[in-house]
């Protein structure tokens, strides 16, 4: 199915969503803590995601027999994500934390071939190679310049490969529950798990500022409700490498916004990683479909 001028401007309006959520997910964490954060944000977003699915008429039941399923689903997609992702953001600069988040796909390829005996064609094994000479280059940057943190890099990598694992388990589940309840359920199992993590780890609660506020509101209501709606609508009719070319826009969105709202300036390893990261994406993710329309 073609895309057509109200979706082309969903896309857009949800490429530079999640893009800019970079930088006001910094902002959101600098002096507060991170897994806080991400509970209230979280807390905030079951609420109005589960208000638009009932605005919608979706239901939210989950039969018993797959809530095994929901669970297993839920750690790589939601938990390993949440808790690692959020973490990172407050230790580098917004526009890293997105190009090394959205390595997801390659994760995926990986998980692929190591669990599931995927066979690998050359232009992943190229997309593999660009992101991780990519990743060096970032990690290299942070060492060196000493503008963020090693420890960082690291935990972003761990919650891609955790997104990607959850992607290669998606596609081979078989699920039967509407993708509306199936988000908001495993969004709530994660709940527990930062609340957990920010009692025993983080200490400085207090109540957020105005502006941390309006990054938790942000989050909730931009992010996990509308972005997760307008995406399902999206996916079941757009062309794969439309969707494909919207992930790989969200990181440099993260570092150009990074820039303008927040004055980060970044270095000459963020650009050659961006040119990495494009290639390596597009290897994986545009390559196969166009080699099928071949």
């Amino acid at each position: 199915m073609s895309l057509d001028r109200r979706g082309l401007v969903l896309l857009i309006i949800l490429t530079l969503a999640w893009g800019i959520n970079w930088p006001i997910m910094k902002v959101g964490v600098a002096h507060f803590p991170a897994m806080g954060f991400r509970l209230l944000c979280m807390a905030g977003g079951l609420v109005a995601l589960g208000l638009a699915l009932k605005l919608r008429g979706e239901s939210l039941h989950v039969p018993r027999a797959s809530w095994p399923m929901v669970i297993k689903l839920a750690i790589p997609n939601m938990v390993i994500w949440h808790l690692f992702a959020i973490c990172a953001v407050k230790m580098l600069s917004s526009g890293r934390a997105a190009i090394l988040g959205y390595t997801m796909p390659i994760w995926a390829v990986v998980w692929g071939l190591v669990l599931f005996r995927d066979r690998i064609a050359l232009s992943a094994w190229v997309g593999i190679a660009c992101a991780l000479a990519g990743t060096v280059l970032l990690l290299s940057g942070e060492i060196a310049a000493l503008t963020g943190s090693p420890a960082g890099t690291l935990l972003m990598l761990v919650a891609a490969a955790g997104w990607g694992l959850g992607t290669q388990l998606m596609k081979r589940t078989q699920v039967d529950i509407p993708i509306g309840a199936l988000t908001f359920w495993m969004l709530a199992i994660t709940l527990p798990f930062l609340g957990l993590g920010t009692l025993l780890l983080e200490s400085g609660w207090r109540m957020p500022t105005a502006v941390e506020w309006g990054a938790i509101a942000y989050n909730a209501v931009v992010v996990f409700a509308y972005c997760h709606l307008v995406w399902f609508a999206l996916a079941r009719s757009l062309p794969p490498v439309v969707s494909s070319l919207s992930i790989m826009f969200i990181p440099v969105v993260g570092v150009f916004s990074g820039m303008w709202l927040l004055g980060e300036t970044p270095h000459w390893q963020d650009y050659a990683a961006i040119l990495l990261m494009f290639a390596a994406l597009s290897s994986v993710m545009l390559a196969p479909l166009l080699r099928r329309r071949l």
